[in-house]
C-alpha cells in the first residue's frame, strides 16, 4: 500500500503535486531514518554460531540464494520508486497530466512489479520441491522434549545408537531426519543447515539434509515450549565420513564402568531409573542416555560446557540452570557426593 500511495501521488495533477512538494521532502528525510532502523532487525540472524549467512548445508545454500535474489528484487522496486518520486517532485507545473499519471501507475504500479514478482516466484519454485529420500544414506530420529534433544542413529545394516543434545552428520552424505515430539510443539532449527521444521506430538515430520562443510555449529528450538525454551540448544558436528563412521562405531560400544564411590552414589540416588547407561543396569527412557556422556562437548542441552564443576552443580540442582526441567533437585546430596557422580559420568567416554 505504501508503494501504491507514492505512485498515486506521482499521478496527481501538477498543481496539487506542487502543494505537497515541500512536505514530500520532509517525508523523504524521515523515511531515510526509518529505513535504516527497519534494516537493523536483519542483524539478528548474524550470530557467528548460528548464522543464516554462513551455510554449511545444501538447503541453507538455497535459502541464502533465494534471499539474496529477493533483496535484489526489493532494491529494484525501491529504486524505481525513488526515481518516480524524484521525477514527480521536480517536474514543472503542468508537465504531469492525469492521463500521464495513470499510465505511470499502470506500468510502474502494476505491470512492472507483476513481471518482477513472477520472475522471483519462478526462480524460487525449484527450491520448494521436497527432496527425494529413497536414497538417503542415513536415517536419524530427533525428538524434542522439554527441554532437551533425544537423537537416535539408525544406519543401514547397523544397530541403533542413542545420544542426546548433539547431532553428528557425515559431510557429503544425504541424511533423513525424522522429527518428533512426545510432549509439546517444538521446532528444529539449524540456521546454517536448513530451514526450521516443527516437531508436533503424534506426528512425524521429515527433513532431508546434506552437510557440505565440516565444523561445529549450533541448533535451537525455534518454537516457545515452556520455561526452559531459550535454554534448549544442541551442537551440530559435521564430520568427514571416515571420522563419522569411527565415532559411530565407538558409540555402539557399551560404557566401561568400574566400581567407584560415584557409581554407588549414582545408584543410591536412583539416577538409573531415568537414565540409561548401556551395559549397566536396566534400560530407562525418561531422561537422556548417558552411555558416552563424557565425550559430549556440552551439558544441559548446550547451556553449559562439559566440566567437572558444571556437572556436579547441575546434578544437585538442575532447575537453577534450566527452569522448568523435569529432573528433580537433590538438596540432600552432599557436595562430595555430587563430585563423585561428576567424576563417574566424566569417565563415560
Amino acid at each position: 500500500m505504501t508503494f501504491l500511495s507514492f505512485w498515486v501521488y506521482a499521478a496527481l495533477p501538477a498543481g496539487l503535486g506542487d502543494a505537497l512538494q515541500k512536505g514530500g521532502k520532509v517525508m523523504m528525510r524521515k523515511a531515510n531514518f526509518l529505513s535504516v532502523g527497519a534494516c537493523l532487525p536483519l542483524l539478528a540472524a548474524c550470530n557467528r554460531h548460528q548464522s543464516t549467512l554462513a551455510p554449511f548445508g545444501e538447503e541453507a545454500d538455497k535459502v541464502l540464494s533465494i534471499t539474496i535474489v529477493l533483496i535484489i528484487g526489493a532494491i529494484i522496486l525501491a529504486g524505481g520508486l525513488a526515481l518516480l518520486m524524484r521525477h514527480a517532485m521536480r517536474a514543472p507545473e503542468g508537465r504531469l497530466t492525469h492521463k500521464g499519471g495513470m499510465k505511470l501507475v499502470l506500468w510502474l504500479g502494476g505491470i512492472g512489479p507483476s513481471i518482477l514478482l513472477l520472475g522471483l516466484l519462478l526462480y524460487a519454485l525449484p527450491a520448494m520441491r521436497p527432496r527425494e529420500v529413497a536414497n538417503s544414506d542415513l536415517r536419524i530420529g530427533v525428538e524434542g522434549e522439554q527441554f532437551w534433544w533425544r537423537v537416535r542413529y539408525a544406519p543401514s545394516g547397523g544397530s541403533v545408537v542413542e545420544t542426546a543434545n548433539e547431532l553428528r552428520l557425515p559431510v557429503g552424505r544425504t541424511v533423513e531426519l525424522s522429527l518428533r515430539s512426545p510432549d509439546v510443539i517444538h521446532s528444529f532449527w539449524v540456521p546454517g543447515l536448513a530451514g526450521k521444521m516443527d516437531m508436533i506430538p503424534g506426528r512425524t515430520n521429515r527433513l532431508v539434509v546434506r552437510a557440505t562443510k565440516a565444523g561445529t555449529y549450533r541448533g535451537v528450538c525455534a518454537e516457545f515450549c515452556g520455561l526452559g525454551h531459550a535454554l534448549m540448544a544442541f551442537d551440530v558436528i559435521a564430520m568427514e565420513p571416515a571420522a563419522f563412521e569411527r565415532w559411530l562405531a565407538e558409540q555402539r560400544k557399551p560404557a566401561v564402568v568400574t566400581a567407584s564411590p560415584g557409581a554407588r552414589a549414582f545408584a543410591s540416588y536412583g539416577c538409573s531409573g531415568c537414565h540409561s547407561v548401556r551395559g549397566v543396569g536396566p534400560v530407562a527412557k525418561i531422561g537422556p542416555d548417558l552411555t558416552h556422556f563424557g565425550s559430549r562437548p556440552t551439558l544441559a542441552a548446550g547451556v553449559l560446557r562439559m566440566t567437572h564443576g558444571n556437572i556436579a552443580g547441575f546434578v544437585r540442582d538442575p532447575a537453577k540452570t534450566k527452569p522448568g526441567v523435569r529432573m528433580p533437585a537433590f538438596p540432600q546430596m552432599s557436595p562430595a557426593e555430587a563430585d563423585q557422580i561428576a567424576s563417574y559420568l566424566q569417565g563415560f567416554k
